[in-house]
């Protein structure tokens, strides 16, 4: 048994609300139109696999269910591209920003937003055939990640797909966090990551799967998993990042970006899975 199962989801909520995802990816005024803009930018800037895994046009008159919509970024997207969404998060900080961004962006009406706890989300958010469901960054913070997985499979209608991406452990990030911060202290790995996972330390849950457990995860509520990847090292050096300049590492600078993406696609720290439902 794992000690974040026994962590209350509201120490997962009340970490959110005191400080959203990406909330200070832009120095404008929050909820103005160019806070959003920079938002958006900053976060494909630094993770440019996002929307080729969302893949967002191809979801043209679906519908789409979104777990954890943060910010907004991803769910105002696949609006932008014409789907109907339904966007869920467990904080309502998020959601009141989610909300503003929909209506200063004018896709609005064709997004729904809930406030869920995804481990009991059918309890909340009626349950309905989705084309897609999305989960970027999420499912990994929630005390049971599978009950999570279960909820979620049970609005992918027959023949929909799943997109998950949860954090992975052979990955850079985990390595970077165990010796700069744990020191080498191995056994303390998991507090490590969850406290550390995130721009904002002391993130109380934060679970790292490998490719087989990944897609175990998946596989226990009947899905078949069609693809995994991984990708993203957070390439930039932070004192200069967190003052909106973009200076890699010096051990980053001076590699061929092929060398680069070989590295990213084997120690990221992003593990995505997209998977489907049996017809």
């Amino acid at each position: 048994m794992s000690a974040f199962e026994s962590k209350p989801i509201e120490t997962v909520r009340d970490y959110w609300d005191a400080r959203p995802c990406n909330l200070r990816h832009s120095t404008k005024e929050i909820g103005s139109r160019v806070y959003f803009d920079e938002v958006e930018a900053r976060k494909y800037r630094v993770e440019p696999h996002i929307p080729s895994f969302a893949d967002f046009n191809s979801w043209k008159g679906k519908r789409v269910l979104e777990l954890g919509c943060g910010l907004g970024t991803d769910t105002i997207n696949f609006a932008r591209a014409g789907a109907h969404v339904t966007a869920v998060d467990l904080s309502m900080k998020s959601l009141e920003l989610a909300r503003k961004r929909a209506e200063v962006m004018g896709v609005a009406d064709r997004i729904t937003f809930y406030n869920a706890n995804g481990e009991n989300l059918s309890s909340i958010v009626p349950v309905e055939p989705y084309d897609l469901v999305y989960s970027f960054g999420v499912v990994h913070h929630t005390p049971h990640p599978d009950r999570a997985i279960a909820e979620l499979r049970k609005y992918v209608k027959p023949g929909g797909t799943m997109k998950i991406m949860v954090y992975y452990r052979y990955s850079w990030k985990v390595l970077w966090i165990l010796l700069t911060y744990g020191k080498g202290k191995f056994w303390k790995l998991a507090d490590l990551v969850a406290t550390h996972s995130e721009a904002q330390t002391g993130c109380p849950i934060t679970y790292i799967y490998d490719c087989k457990e990944g897609q175990q995860l998946l596989e226990n509520s009947g899905l078949r998993v069609t693809q995994t990847e991984v990708d993203h090292i957070f390439s930039y050096r932070i004192p200069d990042y967190v003052e909106y300049r973009y200076v890699r590492e010096w051990y980053f600078r001076w590699m061929p970006n092929s060398l680069f993406r070989f590295l990213e696609r084997k120690f990221g720290w992003h593990l995505l899975l997209t998977a489907e439902a049996s017809k």
